[in-house]
């Protein structure tokens, strides 16, 4: 299988020779250096805050300040290979492409990252390549030799590695190749463990499709990437959701791979650090066609907006169901979701969908245009982002070869020295770790067309008062970084269905609840109930005992008794229950002076005072229930409306209304 790439790989070398057929290229380019001044090692530099990120979005920012950051500082390579001699009589300057280029899910993906760099090959061996000398592509292709065979076929490795492809190709790129550098690949499992490979080798990695940011973040120098990793694109996204739309209730729905489980990681922590955290994550599997049980999960949690972590065919189609289910959430994407695949697929329903994107494909300066002429007729379609996202890394590694001369260190020093880069996507801003973290754009479909604006991550200046006294600069309004049950506290997950006909039970829990459920009172209380025709029973549970058997009876009584609600007798039972009500999905009233209880946004909480007797509680939720119905939903939402029960009524954060 191999021999058969590198037999295309001659052919395309063959094509390449064709002069005039690409005499439009980059013409202004500088012949090549052939290694005649090298930059030398890249000189430590500071940029902070690291990858751009606002202060309101990084971690701890509004409580401590770090004694130290990481990824500031340049990784300088310190070993000796810069000292090896540059070798003579070389035929060809081999470049391994690396990437799924057959056999695979994302081969389309692959196969235009492929002409994307082929095309800045050949364009460059039309200019006269390295001093006369061709640059190759030596094809590998990122295959998982784990895959089931009905996913690759019999033409497979079978062995028991688990290593798969990555290690087993670089090792083959690096001393049977002999290259002088790899290009790729997508996965980024497979570029994680290209790159381990590299740190023993000694060659650059150069990548323009993996948009996990902890492979650069792995402290090796020798990667370097053009595209905005995950961590810009989750920080423009937030930002553009939660700052300047103002939502509130967002929802996840990703594709189950490394792709949108580590892609989805760093929108989570900034939805969280602008107070309003991710309401819900639904994932699917890679191939699924039916959207429907997850977005009606969504659906049932109330989100206002989803975040989609997929690509161009998966996102159309859930476009399509939400339609179809009515469904009118805003939608927003990661920037393999939107482009014409999913306009071609999705048609009215993409109306309104907004995603990130890494450069804006619809300018018109020279440069674009002419790149865009020029892969259109060489390979009879469009470029998009893989394609162009591989022309300009290639065309970097390329620049940085020719500077560099024929050594690896050296290259990575060239490909190191990149702090901005003018490439036909537009303009690169390459920060210590080798990567482009230049602002994204937003693209947002209207009409069955998309239109894209930058988008920057900065955080919105905080508007102004009113002005002051003449001469005097007027102040402005401090942005809170969170909001803490300011608007109140409720219950957004899934509607809850009622309990069985027939006994009513409550939970009592506390010191000697069995002493209290025998109480005069509160049997009293129940053959009064007896008598209304409405049975209601006490599950005691004595809070004096063991925690781990008090723990063990209270689940029992509210998964497998369906128990109604809770009646916690102290403030210590009031904190278990608390917790196990969150889970349970039922509402805990609680005899305590602990505003504690009343102050963490839980929905199931309602403070009544130590002095309560029990049986005056018990009394609150029988009458709430007659509201509400055998449902534990519905009883929180009468509990929290403020209508008084019994003379009582509740904040909607559990705290009783004082009068």
């Amino acid at each position: 299988m191999r021999k058969a790439w590198l037999v295309v790989a001659a052919g395309v070398l063959a094509a390449s020779t064709m002069l005039s057929l690409y005499a439009q290229g980059p013409a202004k380019s500088p012949a090549c250096e052939c290694g005649k001044h090298p930059p030398g090692p890249p000189k430590d530099r500071v940029v902070e805050p690291y990858a751009g990120e606002p202060e309101d979005l990084s971690p701890y920012a509004k409580f401590t300040a770090p004694y130290d950051l990481n990824y500031v500082h340049p990784n300088i390579y310190t070993g000796a290979e810069r000292d090896i001699a540059e070798p003579k009589n070389l035929t060809e300057i081999r470049i391994g492409f690396f990437g799924p280029i057959e056999h695979s899910p994302e081969k389309a993906f692959g196969l235009r990252m492929l002409h994307g760099a082929q095309l800045a090959v050949e364009e460059a061996n039309a200019r006269g390549g390295y001093g006369g000398i061709p640059f190759k592509l030596m094809l590998h292709n990122d295959y998982d030799n784990w895959q089931a065979k009905t996913v690759y076929g019999d033409d497979r490795p079978t062995d028991s590695s688990i290593w798969g492809s990555p290690s087993d190709e670089t090792v083959k790129m690096v001393y049977d190749d002999l290259d002088w550098a790899i290009f790729g690949s997508i996965s980024s499992e497979s570029t994680h463990i290209a790159l381990r490979v590299a740190l023993k080798a000694e060659i650059p990695i150069v990548n323009s499709a993996s948009t996990d940011p902890t492979i650069p973040e792995t402290y090796i120098p020798w990667y370097f990437t053009d595209l905005q990793d995950d961590r810009v694109q989750g920080l423009t996204l937030a930002r553009r959701i939660f700052s300047e739309l103002g939502l509130k209730r967002v929802a996840l729905l990703r594709v189950n791979s490394r792709y949108g489980r580590f892609g989805v990681i760093k929108f989570r922590d900034a939805s969280r650090r602008l107070g309003h955290p991710v309401v819900i994550e639904q994932k699917f599997m890679p191939g699924d066609t039916d959207y429907t049980r997850a977005l009606k999960i969504i659906q049932s949690s109330r989100a206002d907006a989803i975040v989609l972590w997929t690509d161009e065919i998966p996102a159309a189609n859930i476009l399509r169901q939400m339609k179809a289910m009515g469904m009118k959430q805003r939608v927003f994407g990661s920037y393999r979701t939107i482009g014409p695949e999913l306009l071609a697929e999705a048609g009215t329903a993409a109306e309104g969908f907004e995603a990130v994107f890494p450069y804006d494909p619809t300018r018109n300066d020279p440069k674009w245009l002419d790149f865009n002429a020029r892969f259109e007729t060489r390979y009879k379609e469009k470029p998009e982002q893989f394609a162009s996202l591989a022309y300009d890394a290639m065309n970097a590694l390329l620049d940085s070869i020719c500077k560099a001369g024929l050594n690896r260190a050296r290259i990575h020093d060239a490909l190191a020295d990149i702090q901005e880069y003018a490439g036909v996507t537009g303009h690169m801003i390459f920060d210590p770790n080798q990567k482009n973290v230049a602002p994204m754009f937003l693209g947002t479909v209207h009409n069955g067309s998309v239109s894209y604006r930058l988008a920057p991550m900065d955080k919105p200046t905080a508007k102004p008062t009113q002005k002051s006294a003449e001469g005097v600069k007027p102040a402005t309004v401090p942005v809170p970084y969170a909001r803490v049950g300011e608007e109140g506290v409720t219950y957004a997950g899934p509607h809850l269905q009622n309990l069985p006909d027939g006994v009513r039970k409550v939970v009592l829990f506390g010191p000697h609840a069995e002493v209290v459920v025998r109480s005069a009172e509160m049997q009293a209380l129940l053959r009064e109930d007896s008598g209304r025709g409405v049975e209601w029973r006490l599950l005691p549970v004595a809070s004096d005992q063991n925690w781990g058997a008090a723990s063990t009876q209270l689940v029992h009584a509210l998964m497998d008794e369906h128990a109604l609600a809770i009646l916690a007798l102290d403030r210590d039972a009031a904190h278990l229950s608390e917790q196990l009500a969150l889970k349970a999905f039922v509402p805990v009233v609680a005899l305590s002076e602990d505003r504690k209880l009343t102050s963490t946004n839980i929905p199931w909480i309602f403070r009544l005072p130590a002095a309560t007797k029990p049986a005056a509680a018990m009394k609150l939720i029988e009458d709430a229930e007659e509201k509400s119905g055998p449902n534990a939903e519905k009883l929180r939402d009468v509990l929290a409306s403020g209508e008084p029960i019994d003379g009582v009524a509740f904040l909607s954060t559990g705290e009783p209304r004082v009068k």
